[in-house]
């Protein structure tokens, strides 16, 4: 698993993002605290209204900000990105009205949409060899869920002894760490992008190569079940837990774990998983492991019962790892160097405009309808994405390692 730290530049690349992660959570705190301290009983449509931000700026920013900066090499756009993330950290503990907390988070979701996908698009460079890349992806799903579950202890540890303010000055030593190590780090030349078409078609190139090919219009697909299974944890296993089992905050974290441990488990197991049954069938299989996970979450809300609350959360984390930890692997497969930055924009921003379906579904349905019309709707949402993956992505499908640009 660790051969891939064995490359000095993914090992300086993956050390960047686990300190720009764990900055990231510490913020996740911060912010939470600042709206209430800002809004008060309203702190909770704050948090609605910044979060929903969050998603247009992922959506509708990062293919224009990727088609923008298609010529800046990307150790100056990352580092930039990342300057940028520092001084949104560091402004956002001045801040006294909610607009102001708004506009802050969308230039700083703006930085990560334009950090990520580059970010992201930059590592199959790096790691060539195949074996090494999917194990550098399965460290890469582990500090994602290893920041989940530890950015909160350590938030409330800091909280002990410092006010929330400093935390922010935490994120922003987060970014700055990030920003120097991609400073100090060599990265591959990058092809030479193609500016003869207008503005708005380069804007689409990603998704344009996306819809090309078979497996990666199976992966769009993915993307909702994703979204579903995602959405209903996020949501609401504040509410499961505390209404229905009456359980404490520690229980909810607990819960929390849950879902973070079953996709720690299969991206511990999936290169060796990969190498077996190759990617169609696992992401396929994890499918199929999340309606499943939510037809037993609509079971919960009459049953009530912890320890399959605890399965269920395991099941669905598992199955989203299942389907998140390989998908960079297509997108490098059905990509080729002059389109891999626009095509990792493109599932950045389509995965995430998923989100906006499944967050209303899980948080206003649930609101209003119960759990269990929320957790249905989402498994019968999971069904017809699963259902049209498996369509659109047949086995016969080439694999493909070398693939050719869409037309232009």
């Amino acid at each position: 698993m660790t051969h891939p730290l064995r490359h000095n530049q993914f090992r300086r690349l993956f050390t960047a993002q686990v300190v720009a992660l764990v900055g990231t959570g510490l913020l996740t705190v911060a912010l939470g605290l600042l709206a209430f301290d800002i809004a008060g009983d309203r702190a909770g449509a704050v948090l609605g209204t910044a979060l929903a931000i969050k998603m247009v700026a992922y959506v509708g920013g990062a293919p224009a900000i990727s088609a923008l900066t298609d010529r800046v090499p990307r150790r100056a756009l990352l580092v930039s990105a990342d300057a940028v993330r520092v001084l949104v950290a560091m402004l956002l503990p001045f801040v006294t009205q909610t607009w102001q907390v708004y506009v802050l988070i969308f230039v700083l979701q703006s930085a990560s949409a334009t950090f990520t996908p580059a970010f992201q698009s930059v590592i199959p460079s790096v790691l060539v060899d195949e074996e090494d890349y999917t194990r550098g992806l399965s460290l890469s799903r582990l500090a994602y869920d290893l920041e989940s579950l530890l950015s909160p202890v350590v938030a409330a540890a800091l909280l002990t002894v410092m006010s929330y303010n400093l935390l922010f000055v935490g994120t922003a030593a987060g970014f700055a760490v990030s920003a120097m190590l991609v400073l100090g780090t060599r990265l591959p030349p990058q092809p030479t992008p193609d500016r003869s078409q207008p503005l708005p078609r380069r804007i689409t190139d990603g998704a344009r190569v996306m819809l090309t090919h078979p497996p990666l219009r199976g992966l769009l697909a993915l993307n909702v079940a994703v979204a579903s299974a995602s959405a209903l944890v996020i949501v609401n296993t504040v509410v499961y837990v505390g209404d229905l089992l009456g359980g404490s905050a520690t229980e909810v974290a607990s819960a929390l774990g849950c879902f973070g441990f079953g996709s720690m488990a299969v991206a511990l197991a999936a290169p060796r998983a990969l190498r077996a049954i190759g990617d169609r069938r696992l992401m396929l299989t994890g499918s199929r492991v999340l309606p499943l996970g939510l037809v037993a979450a609509a079971a919960l809300a009459p049953l009530a019962n912890w320890p399959l609350l605890a399965l269920t959360w395991f099941a669905l984390g598992a199955g989203t790892s299942m389907i998140s930890t390989p998908s960079a692997r297509l997108l490098r497969a059905h990509s080729t160097p002059d389109t891999r930055a626009p095509v990792f924009t493109a599932q950045f921003s389509l995965s995430h405009a998923a989100f906006l379906v499944t967050y209303p579904i899980a948080g206003w349905l649930g609101a209003f309808a119960g759990l269990f019309a929320s957790a249905a709707t989402l498994a019968v949402l999971a069904t017809l994405a699963a259902t049209t993956a498996a369509r659109v992505w047949p086995a016969s499908a080439p694999a493909g390692r070398e693939v050719v640009s869409a037309e232009r």
